[in-house]
């Protein structure tokens, strides 16, 4: 016997024809990131699959919120460590002696 329902990738593909309009539509530089979002989606697949929900847009658009937070959760990691660096670097400039015209020296061979 076959299934009686789509498998969740073949609901998926069925949503993103559905909104293929809608793609078209969008500016060029937005399209690549509206194929981006169905890209989360796909990622997330088998445990959306797994889900069997009754509608399966909720499943995808939960996918895209799980990549979306993986995707801050990176950017925040990368701020962090910049502002690291940037304490550090203002550290070590306020340690570095000045000259008398207030520029820094190099440190002290005197």
């Amino acid at each position: 016997m076959g299934r009686t329902n789509p498998t969740y990738r073949d609901a998926l593909r069925a949503i993103r024809e559905r909104w293929a309009d809608f793609r078209r539509a969008l500016r060029s530089r937005d399209q690549p990131r509206f194929d981006q979002l169905f890209e989360y989606a796909r990622e997330h697949a088998d445990a959306s699959g797994l889900l069997n929900h009754a509608n399966p847009i909720l499943p995808a658009l939960f996918s895209i919120d799980l990549e979306q937070e993986a995707r801050l959760d990176a950017q925040e990691e990368r701020l962090d460590k910049l502002e690291t660096q940037l304490d550090e670097l203002e550290d070590k400039l306020e340690s570095t002696p000045l000259d008398e015209m207030g520029r820094q020296t190099q440190g002290s061979d005197e």
